[in-house]
């Protein structure tokens, strides 16, 4: 794909360096093995479109101060053929570098021939990676709490997609363990107490009280009656889960649809222990000298991996014994694995068994501790704990007239993933959880999301396409066609507005990569209100149906590369881009 942004780089780095070797071969610079250096775009465009530190970041290598360095590698260069018009030094050492006209119509022609992969590049390399996300208890249904995690899990595979990497999307079902014995006797108590009374069989504290059990009970009732009343406990439990686990999860699954996420795989924790998995990976840590029993329990030494781990990154003693590391069990004195031992195994299936490159997992900042846990094990197994990358995501407080909002009106119990599309536009859902890094706390307007102004981010994007859709219906009903618009003409557009909407406009590609590097969707929501931001200040400051007719279509062209990059990037984001509003 076409990248003049990149070409201008390019040209830019070849160009000092051949000033540098020219300067050395006459004896002015010293030779020296040079350090690399870097091609910058200054936050402040007064100061050059382009800057470059190679004199300061090699200042003993040429042997004089940077300011000295730079002026004499400006003097040498060689210009011509790139897309620069002139050089100067700045500051301590500095090099700023100046643009000239054609950059900026081959911007744009870059974003008209690449239509809507404009943004695209192979920068990942088709590198598997696995990115799991909201992965909610199925013990009952999806809560709000997870919005927040589903709009930034599902943005954030479709960033690392544009960046150029194979990405699968996960759900990992929890249908193991614990939870599950939980929920097979918060069903069976919610069964008997229908044939006997809830003084007859009271519900322990620790057990799931939520209204949706009792009516997945009163369901399962309503379809095989008395049948299970005389049943052992054991058979009377296995039938409710076998009958609610998938109507909780084909819930789920319907939630997870409502908010345009696909998942590729739903994976269950049962299959891990069904083949076998588990085990295999318990006995690997066994054969490396991992484990030890206690107490009847099998223990995994967290302690001896973190410290080594530490150790080897330069930790002293007194740091790694302010952690309070602990052991982890493995498998219980009464011979069930734990959740622990199957997520080892479940990253082991992940990075071993099917072989992606990398696992992207997303979590609640309450998972914190876990993190090191984990990547210490896949690092114990040989695997590489390099291989699992963890984003941790802070709760959203949700709000509504200031205040803080946390059940549902109808219902009056906790706020559910559905409840809250029902009530919040999903456009404004999928983009208001994303314009915050995953790390910070954040407070979700639920009357802003809903209200068409200009205060809405979202609204304001869309409205900034529709408002160029509208541009060209003007003009096809005053009888005029648009075709295009040559580099000849697309030089014309030099006001400052246009300039600056063009450069934002080319910082496309590089943006999708550095959201991918970094984790974080959320540059693209700033991105995308930025733009609107840019061509809402260029309509304003400068008419498109002018009478020079070359600026005219120069203009529209412009608005027609806007379009493109505001579609480009709603649509990474799954939000509608609508052309009327």
């Amino acid at each position: 794909m076409a990248n003049t942004a990149e070409t201008a780089k390019t040209q830019l780095k070849a160009a000092v360096t051949a000033a540098i070797e020219a300067l050395t071969a006459k004896g002015d610079l010293p030779a020296g093995e040079l350090r690399d250096f870097n091609i910058e775009v200054p936050a402040d465009r007064t100061n050059g479109d382009f800057s470059a530190n190679v004199a300061m970041v090699n200042a003993k290598v040429f042997r004089m101060p940077p300011a000295k360095a730079a002026a004499m590698i400006v003097e040498a260069m060689d210009l011509d053929g790139t897309y620069f018009t002139r050089a100067e030094v700045a500051g301590p050492g500095f090099m700023n570098f100046y643009l000239n006209d054609r950059y900026y119509a081959d911007i744009l022609l870059d974003i008209a021939a690449e239509g809507d992969a404009y943004g695209r590049s192979d920068y990942g390399q088709g590198k598997k990676v696995n990115v799991e996300f909201v992965s909610a208890n199925p013990t009952g249904p999806i809560h709000m709490g997870n919005a927040r995690g589903g709009a930034l899990g599902d943005c954030l595979a479709a960033v690392l997609e544009w960046a150029g990497y194979d990405v699968s999307r996960e759900f990992y079902i929890n249908d193991a363990g614990n939870q599950i014995e939980k929920f097979a006797l918060s069903l069976d108590v919610r069964y008997r107490q229908h044939f006997e009374g809830e003084d007859a069989v009271p519900l322990p504290e620790d057990s799931y009280h939520g209204k949706d059990i009792t009516d997945l009970a009163e369901a399962f009732i309503a379809e095989t009656g008395e049948q299970y009343r005389d049943a052992s406990e054991e058979e009377r439990r296995k039938a409710l889960v076998d009958y609610a686990l998938p109507k909780n999860i084909a819930g789920m699954q319907a939630a997870m649809d409502k908010y345009r996420i696909k998942y590729d795989t739903w994976f269950y924790e049962s299959t891990l222990h069904e083949s076998g998995q588990v085990m295999e990976t318990i006995d690997e840590l066994t054969k490396k000298g991992l484990t030890y029993e206690q107490d009847g329990a099998l223990w995994y030494k967290n302690i001896e991996v973190q410290t080594d781990i530490l150790q080897k990154a330069g930790k002293s003693q007194k740091d790694i014994d302010k952690l309070e590391l602990k052991d982890d069990v493995l498998i219980r004195a009464n011979g069930n694995p734990t959740y622990f031992a199957a997520d080892i195994a479940y990253h082991r299936n992940k990075l071993v068994v099917r072989g992606f490159e990398k696992a992207v997992d997303v979590w609640g900042a309450d998972h914190h501790g876990h993190v090191a846990r984990m990547k210490g094990a896949l690092e114990a197994l040989g695997i590489g704990g390099d291989k699992l990358d963890v984003v941790l995501m802070q709760l959203v407080k949700l709000t509504s007239d200031g205040e803080p909002v946390k059940i549902s009106k109808r219902t009056g119990n906790a706020i559910t993933l559905v409840d809250l599309l029902d009530d919040i536009p999903i456009d404004a859902s999928r983009f208001l959880f994303n314009t915050r890094e995953a790390g910070s706390e954040m407070e979700f307007d639920m009357d802003l999301a809903i209200e068409q102004s200009a205060q809405n981010p979202v609204y304001y994007c869309q409205y900034a396409h529709a408002r160029i859709c509208s541009i060209l219906r003007k003009m096809q009903e005053e009888g005029k066609t648009y075709d295009g618009a040559t580099a000849d003409e697309l030089v014309l557009l030099k006001e400052v507005e246009e300039r600056e909407l063009i450069r934002h406009l080319s910082d496309l590609p590089a943006e999708v990569i550095t959201a991918a590097d970094h984790y974080d969707p959320a540059r693209m929501t700033r991105y995308c209100t930025e733009l609107a931001t840019l061509f809402h200040k260029f309509y304003n400051a400068c008419r498109v149906n002018v009478e020079d007719e070359a600026l005219s279509r120069a203009r529209l062209f412009l608005c027609m590369c806007v379009k493109t990059t505001l579609a480009n990037v709603l649509t990474m984001l799954k939000v509608s881009v609508p052309e009327r509003m």
